[in-house]
């Protein structure tokens, strides 16, 4: 039961990502796409690794706490989360290396859309919101990650991501004072991170392939 689970899910992301690659090719995904990588400078670049190991630090610590390492992904075979396409089924096969690597080549074209979406969601408004919403904002942003079955530890810990995310979003809004300019600054820091992260899993998917990692 849990294969035919696994198989489904990993066909329903297929089915998503080959949409969001349509949507990111059109006339209108493609000048959004490049006006984002366009956007990106040195300073969307270096904070990255301190983000991240910020982010892997908190999600260790988490995962120590008991629950919290669940997640409804791994719970019926995968492994990571289904974007990575990686499942106990496909263990020691030709398929535990090509699906990830077939599935993270996808999501590369849509990446600066997905980071969008995620912002408007998230930051747009936020130099209207008091506090205590911010902070709301910022951890249901981790959380909602829980979706596409990441533990709870890692969902969580993704909201030190997000208080990046909205620092870049409001510290652009103090200068610029256009709130559209504000989500396009931190969309270009939410995909210059993301891209990070999908380069680096598809070298070690590449290099695992190879038996080098």
């Amino acid at each position: 039961m849990e294969s035919v689970l696994t198989y489904v899910v990993l066909g329903a992301v297929l089915i998503r990502l080959l949409t969001a690659v349509r949507v990111a090719l059109s006339g209108d995904g493609r000048a959004t796409v490049r006006e984002i990588v366009r956007r990106v400078r040195w300073r969307h670049v270096w904070p990255v690794p301190l983000v991240l190991a910020t982010v892997a630090s908190v999600a260790t610590l988490l995962w120590a706490v008991p629950g919290l390492s669940w997640g409804w992904w791994t719970a019926i075979g995968g492994q990571g989360n289904p974007i990575s396409g990686t499942t106990d089924q496909t263990a020691g096969t030709l398929w535990e290396w090509l699906i990830p690597i077939v599935f993270l080549l996808l999501v590369m074209p849509a990446l600066p859309l997905f980071a969008l979406a995620e912002e408007r969601m998230f930051r747009r408004g936020a130099e209207h919101w008091p506090l205590q919403r911010r902070a709301w904002k910022v951890v249901w942003f981790g959380l909602v990650h829980l979706i596409i079955g990441i533990p709870i530890a890692v969902a969580l810990a993704l909201s030190a991501g997000g208080v990046y995310f909205m620092t870049v979003y409001l510290r652009r809004y103090r200068v610029a004072h256009d709130q559209r300019d504000a989500v396009m600054e931190a969309t270009t820091a939410h995909a210059t991170y993301n891209a990070f992260i999908l380069t680096t899993g598809l070298v070690f998917v590449v290099l695992g392939a190879f038996g080098v990692a």
